[in-house]
């Protein structure tokens, strides 16, 4: 049996330049930390005593007697990807919900592919297992995502991701002093609407509109705000800048498809504006899920009381280690 441990990833700055549509010709940039809250995936071969060949337990459990029959299309698709015919019992468990701008998705993708792999006993470096996750997304699954949260859940760390132009890429670990990370830690507030949401039809808007040069502007300004953030934090500048640019950039977001934010949405965001949060944004491609804010520690309660829609409170702690292995029985593989 192997277990791996994958973080979801926050997205600070940069979100939309990360479609293949936009940085293959334009380049992108991206600002993203990982989450040190995960998607736990163990895997085991299955002895042939059972029914059923394989069986996959998630919010669902599939019993199934060959992997063409898996609905679970992330399992499927590494399945065949890897080529990997053998009997299996595969569980999912996560710290925080599916579907909800945390990059679930392509941390169970990663997860996956690196249990599968140890189960071969083959150790892939991050970088590989971040090629490999994207893909299968892209590829096999025909999934209508950009490849920050592929690059996060291998990596970790807080990092700048440096795309295009054309398909190549590269990460660079954001080295800040431990106190001026631990204020950043402090400042920020996640929290879950209570909406999971299928993010594709909005993924799919926002691609359609880069095709079709709608959100030209948009995204190339939201890459110069990129940018901006990228040399802030570089030089420890204030929380409260941050934040600014955080605002402007979520306003420029809510532009690149229709139905990334609500009515609701936008009051619920303005009431944290007004009771103290320098700026935020919805995470993920819009529609639900969670929602972050950066504001000063003293104002936090009072934000927490006066949005009373938000349902739980995530503390949010940086995560080093990207996707790893915490747990390795070869005798029982």
């Amino acid at each position: 049996m192997i277990i791996t441990r994958t973080p979801y990833r926050l997205s600070f700055f940069g979100g939309g330049t990360d479609y293949n549509a936009w940085f293959e010709g334009n380049g992108g940039l991206v600002l993203a930390a990982a989450i040190a809250r995960y998607c736990y995936i163990s895997v085991r071969r299955l002895p042939p005593f059972f029914e059923h060949k394989s069986r996959i337990v998630y919010s669902q459990v599939e019993s199934v007697r060959d992997h063409d029959e898996i609905h679970h299309p992330a399992v499927r698709g590494c399945l065949s990807y890897l080529k990997f015919d053998d009997g299996l019992e595969i569980h999912h468990d996560g710290d925080l919900p599916a579907r909800s701008g945390i990059g679930s998705s392509s941390a169970f993708t990663v997860g996956l592919l690196n249990a599968l792999h140890g189960l071969r006993a083959r150790l892939v470096d991050k970088r590989e297992l971040a090629e490999q996750a994207i893909y299968v997304e892209h590829n096999v699954l025909q999934e209508s995502v950009g490849v920050q949260d592929q690059i996060m859940a291998a990596f970790g760390g807080f990092q700048i991701l440096e795309l295009g132009p054309g398909k190549k890429w590269q990460t660079q670990e954001l080295l800040a002093p431990d106190d001026y990370l631990q204020s950043l830690e402090q400042h920020v507030l996640m929290g879950f609407s209570g909406i999971s949401r299928t993010a594709d039809r909005h993924a799919k808007a926002k691609i359609e509109n880069i095709l079709q040069g709608k959100t030209t502007q948009e995204l190339t300004d939201i890459q110069a705000i990129a940018t901006e953030a990228v040399t802030l934090v570089k030089r420890q500048g204030n929380f409260e800048e941050l934040g600014r640019l955080l605002d402007r950039s979520w306003q420029l977001k809510k532009r690149l498809a229709a139905g990334l934010s609500t009515d609701w949405m936008d009051e619920l965001y303005e009431t944290a504006l007004h009771n103290g949060a320098f700026g935020g944004k919805l995470m993920g491609a819009g529609g639900g899920g969670f929602f972050f804010f950066l504001a000063p520690p003293y104002r936090h309660e009072a934000i927490k009381r006066a949005l009373s829609q938000i349902k739980v409170w995530v503390p949010f702690k940086v995560d080093f280690s990207g996707s790893r292995v915490i747990f390795l029985d070869s005798s029982r593989s």
